[in-house]
């Protein structure tokens, strides 16, 4: 489960944020601290999440320490579900 959940996150963020569809993320490369995705495309991240998986983000857990990578979101969004 959450390999599909990383393999989704990957599509989205690379074809919506970086608009680079072709690129595949590790799954601990650095989001945020990395410069991937700036705080604006954070929000669309969370919405995202939200809407596709169903569980609620708190504003205090976007940032670098809990969503800076593709196995830190997996993991937080499968604890939710």
């Amino acid at each position: 489960m959450t390999q599909e959940i990383q393999s989704k996150l990957n599509g989205y963020i690379t074809a919506e944020i970086m608009k680079q569809p072709d690129r595949t993320l590790g799954a601990d490369e650095a989001l945020i601290s990395g410069g991937l995705i700036d705080s604006f495309s954070l929000v669309d991240l969370a919405l995202f999440v939200e809407e596709t998986y169903g569980v609620r983000l708190d504003d205090t857990e976007l940032n670098a320490q809990t969503f800076d990578s593709l196995a830190q979101l997996a993991a937080l969004i499968q604890s939710r579900m």
